[in-house]
């Protein structure tokens, strides 16, 4: 298949130069222009962050990404879809509120803010998975599904089901509708280790299916038939009690995220950017984030995912640990920061995968945009 072309910007800026200026070269020098903009509705797929996390990507990095898609013609809007969780993003209502008061609004981003599956999470399309193993179709977002031309602006992370999350996660699981997130969710079903479970029953407030109990020793245990999977209660727990020991779910939820980015690609121009900095060892659904793993990298952009998001795993991978993160608390012996963070999960099923289904090439050629 060859190699795909990947562009880089480093965190410097010299005096007089800024990063959102870096950030406008680099999408420039990686092609975006080359897509024809002109009057096209223009997807720009993003995670809003839940509000109590400081992690999530400042709204600034999204203006400067749409006044150059509105420079070059088109008609950009931000968008996401609602989880199937407790908290502030699962309905649009509540959604709308926590981006604004992220502070992704019209005045501070230079466009508006579409949800993408609608006030419950129902306004959705079945669309087909090309080349489908594991889904033959997806649940997609309406709005995200009539836009004309699809971009990707992403956090590069840690997470504690899928290993990391990048562009395919954001463009995958961020796509599909509360339905489509059962649908890729509903494989992995963590479970609780009863010695280390201390019966504070903190991860009960972010159970939304009602799926935790306790026994007569007080301690919490995770109803498989009511689990959807999420994960969430994975990241609440602070005795590390919680997780999915099942290699195979974990790489179950990858390979159908990569199937369901698939469906939302096919068939459309796109173009994505994965900026890497705060790399935070959880997702950014958390209403907190812990401390970063690694120092800021930069940021990646091109069009190819899976180039980027490989190239940006081999990044974080090569980066020096910060040894006040929850790195200093798990066994490094894994030969890569991720999977020491998460060592009942696989990154690598991700990337395989999508280079299985033909959404990108895990080979790249890195480029240095100053």
């Amino acid at each position: 298949m060859g190699t795909s072309k990947v562009y880089f910007t480093d965190m410097r800026c010299k005096m007089g130069d800024s990063l959102l200026s870096k950030l406008e070269r680099l999408i420039s020098a990686a092609g975006i222009g080359e897509i024809p903009f002109k009057q096209k509705y223009v997807a720009i797929k993003i995670h809003f962050g839940e509000p109590g996390n400081l992690a999530f990507l400042r709204p600034q990095f999204a203006k400067t990404l749409a006044d150059k898609i509105k420079a070059l013609g088109g008609r950009p809007f931000l968008t996401d879809c609602n989880t199937l969780y407790v908290g502030r993003r699962n309905n649009a209502l509540v959604h709308m509120d926590a981006a604004f008061e992220n502070g992704y609004t019209p005045l501070s981003t230079g466009c508006q803010n579409i949800i993408a599956d609608g006030l419950k999470g129902t306004d959705d399309l079945e669309v087909p998975v090309p080349g489908g193993v594991y889904c033959t179709s997806a649940r997609i977002g309406r709005a995200i599904m009539d836009a004309d031309i699809l971009i990707s602006l992403s956090h590069f992370k840690g997470h504690e089901m899928s290993g990391f999350g990048g562009a395919i996660k954001n463009l995958g699981m961020g796509s599909g509708s509360r339905a489509g997130k059962m649908i890729m969710h509903n494989e992995g079903k963590p479970e609780v280790d009863q010695q280390l479970c201390i019966g504070c029953r903190v991860c009960t407030r972010f159970c939304n299916q009602s799926a935790i109990g306790f026994g007569e020793h007080k301690k919490a245990r995770i109803d498989p038939e009511r689990c959807v999977g999420c994960g969430r209660c994975m990241g609440a727990c602070n005795y590390h009690a919680i997780a999915n020991n099942s290699g195979t779910s974990t790489a179950m939820l990858n390979y159908k995220m990569a199937e369901y980015a698939k469906a939302v690609l096919e068939g459309r121009p796109n173009f994505h950017i994965n900026v890497v900095n705060q790399v935070s060892p959880y997702c950014d659904c958390h209403g907190e984030n812990d401390a970063a793993v690694v120092p800021d990298i930069g940021i990646f952009a091109g069009f190819d995912p899976v180039a980027l998001d490989k190239a940006c795993i081999d990044a974080v991978n090569a980066a020096p640990g910060i040894s006040t993160s929850i790195l200093s608390e798990r066994e490094q012996t894994h030969q890569d920061h991720l999977t020491d963070i998460h060592p009942t999960t696989d990154w690598r099923s991700q990337i395989s995968h999508a280079e299985q289904i033909g959404l990108g090439n895990g080979s790249y050629e890195l480029f240095t945009v100053k």
